[in-house]
Formats: structure tokens, C-alpha cells, sequence
């Protein structure tokens, strides 16, 4: 069933283990790269110990959708044959709701951290990306993150970006606890636990276009980024911080 929101198209599906999930599809939009950002995004989020749905590497044969009347979707399945994303569906789930919703602030200050350092530019009021589901709060929808890939240059110059983007960040105003934050999100962020994050990606998603690049080499790129991000925290720390001053 097609998930009509935003631009990637996502689908609801169930796979072979009888379990429904939200498909983010390879030939979508940004293609792989967003996959990339949502696989990332995901894991770094988990580690750091929020709720974030299970994600799981999905085939895409090509009986899948055949029956699907929409020229548009159908174009989408053609473009997607093989390795895609999925995350675990939480049926029921609400949305969560800033101005009716509240949120501890530390809890507001893990989730802007975690959206500075990915600079994951979809978590704004209209847009949350964060669900309830039993009364707990999960963090969904990373693929808008790592946004300097989609240019490829630069990537030590873009890793000590301080992301003015954060202004807009959703729970921004309720974020007082940056520097608390900062110092125990960088004791787990090490590098191995980066590089460790980064060998999820797989081989599939890393042949592109305009590049002579190995898997490995782009992997490690990716992998410089974040422990440069990591290792200069203090750059979007004070970019957060004095965002939400002027902000207040």
C-alpha cells in the first residue's frame, strides 16, 4: 500500500517473515543515498539509546507491485528490483505533536544533539518524524540526513559545519541540556562504534555513478565525516546553543 507523503513515495508492505514495514525504495528520489542517510541515521540514533523502529534490508523481486495501476508507482518498483530499506511498522502509532506533546529536556536536547551531528535537516514542527507508540517516543525517518553526500566534495570542510539548519529543529526551544548531552554522547560515539555503524552499509548501495570510488573507499569517507563531526561536537553545540538563545 503506497504511503503517499512527502517526495520518497514510501510503501507499507509485508514481507516473507509476516511482518509489515514501512519500504523506503532505492529508486526513489535521492535513490541509494538516502537509504544510506536512513541506515546511518537509524543506527547512530540506536546506539545513542533511543527507540527507533528495526530496520532490515529488503529484496524487491520482480513480481512485487504487478498489479499496481499507478504509472508512477509502477516506474518507482521498476527502479527498485533488489536491495531496499524497510523499518518495523508501528501499527497505532500517533504523531507526535509538539505544541500538545511534552518532552523532558533532556530528552529534547539527545534528539537536536543527535539531529546536529547528522545534520538531518526533517525534524521541524511540521514535520516531526518522531512517533508515540505505547506511550513511548520513537525517532523515525532519517533519510533527509548527511546531506553533504549528495555533492561529494568537501566532505572534511562539510564535517565541521556547524548546521544553521538547527534553528528550525522542532524541539530546539525545549533543548537545556546541550552540554550534559555533548559530553556523554561523545563517550559513545567513539570510532570504533562509528566505524562499526558505517560496515552496515552494503556493497550494493555503493556503486555510483560519476565515481571511481570502491565500496570500501566511499565507506570510509563516510566514516572520516562522522568522527570529524564527533570529535568537533562543540562546533554545532554552539550553534544549537545560540540558536535557541535568540531564539528563547
Amino acid at each position: 500500500m503506497p504511503l503517499r507523503e512527502g517526495g520518497s513515495l514510501p510503501a507499507l508492505a509485508e514481507a516473507d517473515d509476516d511482518f509489515k514495514y514501512v519500504v523506503k525504495f532505492r529508486g526513489a528520489g535521492h535513490g541509494v543515498k538516502a537509504l544510506i542517510a536512513e541506515l546511518i541515521g537509524g543506527e547512530t540514533a540506536r546506539a545513542l539509546g533511543f527507540r527507533v523502529p528495526e530496520l532490515v534490508f529488503l529484496n524487491l523481486d520482480e513480481a512485487f507491485g504487478q498489479t499496481e495501476g499507478d504509472e508512477e508507482i509502477q516506474d518507482l518498483l521498476q527502479g527498485s528490483r533488489g536491495l531496499n530499506l524497510g523499518l518495523h511498522f508501528l501499527s497505532g502509532a500517533l504523531t507526535f505533536d509538539v505544541a500538545v506533546n511534552d518532552i523532558d529536556p533532556k530528552l529534547a536536547s539527545q534528539i537536536v544533539w543527535l539531529d546536529a551531528f547528522l545534520t538531518n535537516v526533517d525534524r521541524t514542527v511540521k514535520n516531526t518524524n518522531m512517533l508515540l507508540w505505547h506511550r513511548e517516543l520513537w525517532l523515525i525517518d532519517h533519510g533527509a540526513s548527511l546531506y553533504f553526500h549528495h555533492s561529494w566534495i568537501n566532505y572534511e570542510q562539510q564535517a565541521l559545519s556547524p548546521f544553521k539548519y538547527i534553528k528550525d529543529h522542532a524541539l530546539l526551544s525545549k533543548a537545556s541540556q546541550l552540554d550534559v548531552v555533548d559530553k556523554e554522547f561523545r563517550q559513545i560515539l567513539t570510532p570504533e562504534k562509528i566505524r562499526e555503524i558505517v560496515e552496515l552499509i552494503p556493497d550494493d548501495w555503493l556503486h555510483w555513478d560519476g565515481t571511481d570510488e570502491t565500496p570500501e573507499e566511499i565507506r570510509d569517507v563516510y566514516f572520516k565525516f562522522l568522527s570529524e563531526r564527533a570529535a568537533h561536537s562543540e562546533i554545532f553545540v554552539n550553534e544549537a546553543r545560540h540558536a535557541r538563545e535568540t531564539s528563547v
